[in-house]
């Protein structure tokens, strides 16, 4: 009788069609596996992010679906309309209780996405109860105790349990996969993970090639004129510290600069930002694209903008450079300088860093960005090369691939084998 090929577990919040966040990399990463003959299952909630309200046609007590290869299990949750402090929580909590009272298949190995940090620590207690032989990998696309510390959230109870609930949830995995080599410094130095068990897997762009753009008709569509268009994609919340951008567009204002900074999306912060933002002329609101028109906007933008929350400095890479630096365009990237953020895109040499907090010093960068199109069309070629190169999907998932192949075979010696591996990190 032929071997059935490896059954894998994927046990995450978020899960395509939701567009932005994690969500493309564990849709992506499932058919990718599926695609190397592995058994793939998904258990998951219905689609909510970043709207945080639950999308027409789905909501069922639990939906099953199979996608392009892929075993797709729904799970209704508690989905706050303000997702803060213990809404969120709360949140979690519940998608936790509803993955340990769900039915799973007999994985060979489960794989844990966090976030979301409090349902993945509930499935690891429920995977450690029943299937202990079972290898259990956590990728993490974002540090919840580094968030909190970064935003101001951290101190008090909240902020210890949290820390204590990570720091159990990593050290207990088989492997930790983490988006970048910051993250497994901060993995080992701050939760003592041993530095043989973290691996690091880069994020990739989710969307396909970019299409040939005619950027004047895409502009005019968008209703741009020849002002300089600084384009910010993506979640609007606390990280994004997008109030910054609105004193920029009011400087901008003030100064009569020919400039436009859009910011488009959604996200927790934008019905506070479209009211504060009323009645700024150099300031337009977005609402998300389907993937097409969204690749059509960020070609068609002068400047594509990653602004982040003074303090922010290692919480997380943002998702959307992936798709930034395949578009050809230079990013400017208002952030801490001396953080992950800001590394990323020194090191693609593809944008300017500004200082976070800082409206007039990102209103000056944009502007000479704007100006300039020889160096930002140099930019813009760096940051393609560097997602060509150093962001590719398929290296990518064919280490994951090979990781959890090695962890199922259970040789943990051959786990050497992998590490000999060229990460994307030092490519």
């Amino acid at each position: 009788m032929p071997r059935l090929a490896p059954a894998v577990t994927l046990l995450g919040i978020n899960y395509p069609p939701e567009p932005t966040g994690i969500s493309p990399y564990t849709g992506a990463m499932a058919l990718g596996l599926a695609h190397n003959e592995r058994r793939i299952e998904v258990v998951t909630a219905h689609p909510h992010y970043p709207e945080w309200k639950i999308r027409e046609g789905y909501g069922q007590w639990s939906r099953r679906e199979h996608l392009d290869g892929v075993a797709v299990t729904r799970l209704r949750h508690y989905v706050p309309m303000k997702p803060t402090g213990v809404r969120r929580l709360l949140s979690e909590i519940s998608f936790g209780l509803r993955l340990v009272a769900a039915r799973w298949r007999r994985p060979d190995a489960i794989v844990l996405i966090s976030p979301a940090l409090f349902s993945s620590a509930f499935a690891a207690v429920r995977a450690r109860i029943f299937h202990r032989r079972t290898p259990v990998v956590v990728w993490v696309q974002d540090l919840y105790t580094l968030g909190l510390s970064e935003t101001g959230q951290g101190s008090g109870l909240t902020g210890r349990i949290i820390r204590v609930v990570e720091g159990w949830l990593l050290r207990r995995a088989d492997r930790v996969v983490v988006i970048h080599e910051r993250f497994a410094r901060r993995v080992s130095e701050d939760f003592f993970v041993p530095r043989d068990r973290i691996e690091v897997v880069r994020n990739w762009t989710h969307l396909p090639p970019m299409p040939v753009v005619d950027r004047e008709a895409a502009r005019r569509a968008l209703g741009w004129g020849d002002e300089t268009i600084v384009l910010h994609a993506g979640n609007m919340g606390v990280k994004q510290g997008l109030e910054n951008v609105l004193a920029a567009a009011r400087l901008a204002d003030k100064s009569g600069a020919s400039i436009r900074f859009v910011l488009m999306g959604n996200g927790g912060e934008k019905a506070r930002l479209s009211k504060d933002g009323a009645g700024i002329g150099a300031l337009q609101f977005l609402p998300p694209l389907p993937d097409d028109e969204f690749a059509q906007a960020l070609i068609a933008a002068d400047v594509l903008l990653v602004n982040e929350k003074p303090g922010v400095a290692e919480m997380a890479v943002p998702s959307k450079l992936t798709s930034y630096f395949s578009t050809g365009r230079p990013v400017l990237a208002a952030t801490d300088e001396t953080g992950i953020t800001a590394e990323e895109v020194t090191t693609a040499a593809a944008g300017v860093v500004v200082p976070a907090g800082n409206p007039s010093k990102l209103l000056e960068a944009a502007l000479a960005l704007g100006a300039d199109e020889a160096r930002s069309t140099e930019l813009g070629a760096n940051g393609l090369n560097y997602r060509n190169t150093v962001l590719d999907e398929t290296f990518a998932i064919d280490r994951f691939a090979t990781l959890l192949s090695l962890l199922i075979d259970g040789d943990g010696s051959r786990t050497s084998d992998l590490h000999q591996r060229p990460s994307t990190s030092s490519i």
